[in-house]
């Protein structure tokens, strides 16, 4: 059965007018494919799922689908509150071919260890579509090692995309799941732990840096592969002031400003910034931006 491993991209979704700018999004999956990514994970939470109505959702994967041509898989997410929104989604990824679907725990409302633990159940259930799962503290209550290691043993729970950003956590899951015998691939899904989450047995990432700069990324998993660590580490290193700038502005608009530095029109956000906001924005922007520029021009060739 499908599992990822390697660099996936968070993918970031452009608008125009409010709605989802096809050309853009067929751009961008040729650039990240060109540059050597292994996995494209759209429909995420730096995606802006949330701003997505179910048929946009659906039209995302279709086209990401459709312009990837079977290069790279395609693991849509499908996070929702409600199971049956859920499976709806994982069957027309089905339908439309991909290779797997990223689910998260439900969010807004508090809940309990045994209900998000049933939630992951009927949608396992339910499908015949692999099934990532997604710990994503930032925005849903995190899943606890021990549901992590009950789901790990359903046939169809292949991976996990981990966005604790604790190595703590990290490796937590990993011993969970190898004590009874299971092998999921864990990927991170902060930037900053990609190389010690590789020496410690993870598989990869599925990070939003990944669409951005797939050249320092890929290098790090290439340099890690080869043995290589003084580079991988240096490459790890060469994100870090990046990253902290990216998340000074409101998520994920600092993501979004530095891929329109790559060159992709992302349009404006979804959600309305006060006045003040845009002024710290417009800060922020001009911060990206420089940090931005020195890095691409040290970019391999």
């Amino acid at each position: 059965m499908f599992k990822p491993e390697g660099i996936y991209v968070a993918m970031m979704t452009p608008f125009e007018d409010g709605s989802i700018n096809e050309t853009v999004v067929r751009q961008m999956v040729d650039f990240m494919i060109e540059k050597g990514v292994h996995g494209i994970f759209p429909i995420s939470s730096v995606g802006e799922f949330i701003h997505l109505d179910l048929e946009e959702k659906v039209f995302l994967m279709q086209i990401i689908h459709d312009q990837a041509k079977g290069r790279v898989p395609v693991t849509p997410g499908i996070a929702s509150t409600r199971p049956k929104e859920c499976i709806f989604l994982a069957q027309k990824a089905k339908e439309i071919g991909c290779e797997a679907v990223v689910v998260a725990p439900p969010y807004y409302y508090p809940i309990s260890q045994e209900n998000m633990e049933r939630h992951f159940e009927m949608i396992s259930d339910a499908v015949d579509i692999p099934i990532i799962l997604y710990n994503i503290p930032l925005f849903a209550t995190p899943i606890s090692y021990d549901v992590v290691k009950r789901l790990a043993r359903k046939k169809n729970v292949v991976a996990m995309k981990d966005s604790s950003g604790s190595m703590v956590d990290l490796l937590h899951f990993m011993d969970k799941i190898r004590l009874i015998g299971e092998d999921l691939s864990v990927l991170v899904g902060r930037e900053e732990t990609l190389f010690p989450a590789l020496m410690v047995g993870a598989k990869g990432c599925m990070t939003a840096t990944a669409g951005i700069l797939p050249e320092v990324m890929v290098g790090v998993y290439k340099a890690w592969q080869e043995g290589n660590y003084e580079k991988a580490r240096d490459l790890q290193f060469s994100i870090l002031l990046l990253v902290r700038s990216l998340f000074a502005a409101p998520f994920p608009l600092g993501f979004k400003v530095a891929l329109e530095v790559r060159g992709f029109k992302m349009g404006p956000p979804q959600q309305p910034l006060s006045d003040a906001e845009y002024f710290k924005y417009l800060g922020v922007k001009s911060r990206i931006e420089k940090v931005m520029n020195p890095i691409l021009e040290n970019l391999p060739k």
